[in-house]
């Protein structure tokens, strides 16, 4: 059965859950998952403690045993998004490009849309061609603080 815990942070309410022994899925917000048991696990506070860390500017990578589940494309796209550095963002088109799918822009915002586990998969990393913000599930808010947090905390 999975399970959810939500904690408050800078960038606002985040569930974290797990999943048969790995992270599932973060969301913004009270709303939860369906069916999900709030409950704080060990491998949820470790998954927080690190999102915290990242928070705070201490942690710029993930170890965690994460559950991703996606279309082959999906899971393309994900792992690109994995190898935007900290601090640094990407076009939706860069990320197409990158995937060898320089046509399917509308494609990576949609995989993006479906990316469970935002902060650790940074789909925040991905911005408008002219460097402007598009969605984010936690809001333009939070995916602005994000950005400006890992400014502030990045070796240039």
């Amino acid at each position: 059965m999975k399970k959810i815990f939500f904690y408050e942070t800078e960038i606002g309410l985040i569930g974290i859950a797990e999943e048969d022994g790995y992270i599932s899925d973060i969301v913004f917000g009270s709303d939860g998952l369906k069916g999900a048991e709030t409950k704080e696990t060990r491998l949820i506070k470790k998954a927080f403690n690190q999102i915290a860390e990242y928070i705070a500017g201490i942690r710029i990578v993930f170890d965690l045993p994460l559950l991703v589940e996606g279309t082959e494309f999906q899971e393309t796209v994900w792992k690109e998004l994995l190898k935007i550095p900290y601090g640094e963002t990407r076009t939706y088109s860069q990320i197409a490009e990158a995937v060898g799918k320089p046509k399917a822009v509308r494609a990576v915002g949609a995989a993006n849309n479906r990316n469970r586990l935002p902060i650790i998969i940074p789909c925040h990393r991905v911005v408008g061609a002219n460097g402007s913000l598009t969605g984010y599930s936690g809001g333009l808010d939070a995916k602005r603080k994000l950005l400006d947090l890992e400014e502030r905390n990045s070796v240039k």
